[in-house]
């Protein structure tokens, strides 16, 4: 979790200091893919850090429900663990 947060927010870094030097971007599935692969808490703040994606509401709710579906998986293997205690 901790790899992929740290590469989300480096791909949100770049993809806004590409979007205003012109060039080849990181497609908006490959970061909601990073966040879907765990790296949501790392794209939050990458979001928040460079002002990057946070005024798009389709990406945005497409990012809310990658994050919220890594939440219930964790929970789910925290009960599985506690149930197996």
């Amino acid at each position: 979790m901790l790899a992929a947060s740290t590469v989300a927010f480096v791909c949100y870094g770049y993809d806004k200091w590409r979007a205003r030097a012109g060039g080849w971007r990181v497609s908006e599935a490959m970061l909601q893919m990073l966040a879907l692969a765990g790296g949501w808490p790392g794209a939050w703040l990458g979001q928040r850090a460079f002002r990057h994606k946070t005024g798009k509401p389709g990406f945005r709710r497409i990012f809310l429900l990658a994050a919220l579906l890594n939440l219930l998986v964790l929970w789910g293997l925290a009960s599985v663990a506690q149930a197996l205690r």
